[in-house]
């Protein structure tokens, strides 16, 4: 068991710090589908979306086909709308869906299971609540009660982790397809077990499910499988939120400038920045410095979405309006400072609560196909600021099967690993246990532009 992922895993668990209405399931829940090729996530999203009567009659029609036999659904292609996707029958890029039952509406990502696009299940992670991770049982030596879970099966399930995302959901699935549900249910279900106990991963359930039957998917089927509990909807409708880092000092990325306002009521005549406020709430009267300028100054006023003025916690978008002119533009942070001391000069800025780092040690998972070797230069997104960010070392490797961690001087496509970076400029940082903005990266390559990794900050 590695450090690191000890200690994210207790990161996952709310405090009574967090316990706010972002942590009830009053709001509509992001899950994502993942796991292996052909798991069947695009036929569960499918049956969800059927079962709950949400698929239009000309969309059904698209995807019935009419056969001696009697009309048959292909509930792949209700997510599959690539021509790429529906021509090799995989799942190349995220399709996000959306339903509703009568106590809550879900936003579905369904992400690829294929490694060569595990970068594309990483995007749809980081701003999932949670994960439904698809195990195929007709894959495995289910008659086995040693059993092995597939590669891929772990890899998502330790990137879903890393990447906070704060329930994770094992759906067994294609037991209608075994001799004996019951049993193949029992010994894939303690793998699972096993596997996450050696991670540090809390799952929060293990379901049997059958999507192209439609068993425990929408409708409890009590007793199959040697399964008595909810179906996978009963348990998407009762898991919480993400909890937002409201307990936090004050973190707020600019994204965009509004310059002068016309309309003095809102703004009073100063400009505008808009931007999702990372960490804290923002309130008028709050002493805040810019970053990297390290100017002071104070919020005079907070516009939500509508231009309301009121206080706005951390993940819901704002605008803040400063006491005086500060040159800000996009990229720079407006964070929470000291209190101001009467007769201090603006320029004479104390250090920030959120420490700047120049040099970082991160958990990297590495998706492309050239090497993450010591010495190379990527672009790093933090925020919306770009800077340029140099491998120094690379410490090992993680492996996936074994969760060992094991010597290594580059990082592979999809592995996972320890590394230390040299940004060109410091950032406000954080560890990605604490807050999921401050303490994420994204590495993309200067030459192509492609995402090349996630930096998740220790």
């Amino acid at each position: 068991m590695t450090e690191t992922i000890t200690s994210i895993a207790a990161s996952t668990i709310p405090t009574s710090a967090t316990t706010d209405f972002y942590a009830d399931n009053s709001s509509a829940l992001r899950f994502i589908t993942c796991g292996s090729v052909d798991d069947g996530k695009s036929t569960l999203i499918g049956r969800l979306l059927v079962d709950t009567r949400t698929v239009l009659q000309d969309q059904l029609a698209g995807v019935t086909k009419t056969s001696g036999a009697g009309d048959t659904v292909d509930l792949a292609q209700l997510t599959d709308g690539l021509s790429a996707e529906r021509e090799q029958g995989i799942t190349i890029d995220v399709a996000y869906r959306y339903f509703a039952t009568e106590t809550r509406k879900f936003i579905i990502g369904d992400a690829p299971g294929h490694e060569q696009y595990t970068r594309n299940m990483v995007t749809a992670a980081s701003s999932a609540d949670a994960a439904v991770i698809l195990v195929d049982a007709t894959k495995l030596d289910w008659k086995n009660p040693e059993l092995q879970l597939l590669p891929q099966t772990r890899r998502h399930s330790l990137l879903a982790h890393l990447l906070r995302v704060h329930s994770l959901v094992f759906a067994v699935n294609k037991l209608d397809a075994v001799a004996d549900p019951a049993l193949a249910f029992a010994h894939i279900q303690t793998a699972l077990q096993r596997f996450t106990a050696q991670a540090g991963i809390q799952a929060a359930a293990t379901v049997p499910v059958s999507a192209l039957q439609g068993y425990n998917v929408v409708h409890a089927e009590s007793g199959w499988a040697g399964y008595a509990g909810p179906s996978l909807l009963q348990l998407l409708e009762r898991l919480p939120n993400t909890p937002a880092d409201r307990h936090l000092a004050l973190a707020f990325p600019v994204q965009w400038v509004e310059k002068f306002s016309s309309s003095a009521d809102t703004s009073q005549g100063r400009r505008v920045f808009w931007g999702r406020v990372a960490a804290g709430q923002a309130r008028p009267g709050a002493a805040v410095q810019i970053l990297p300028s390290g100017r002071l100054a104070v919020v005079s006023q907070v516009l939500d979405h509508a231009r309301v003025a009121r206080d706005v916690g951390a993940g819901l978008s704002a605008g803040l309006v400063l006491d005086h002119e500060v040159d800000v533009s996009r990229g720079d942070w407006i964070v929470a400072a000291p209190e101001v001391q009467p007769g201090a000069s603006e320029f004479d800025a104390p250090q920030s609560v959120w420490p700047r780092q120049h040099g970082i040690v991160a958990t990297v998972a590495w998706m492309d196909e050239e090497p993450l070797v010591p010495g190379r230069i990527y672009w790093a997104l933090h925020g919306h600021r770009w800077i340029k960010a140099k491998v120094k070392h690379v410490a090992h490797n993680l492996n996936i099967n074994t969760l060992e961690r094991e010597p290594a001087s580059q990082l592979q496509a999809n592995a996972i690993g320890r590394v230390e970076l040299v940004l060109q400029e410091s950032i406000p940082a954080a560890a990605f246990t604490e807050s999921r903005q401050l303490g994420a990266l994204i590495l993309v390559d200067t030459a192509s532009h492609a995402t090349a990794g996630a930096a998740l900050l220790e």
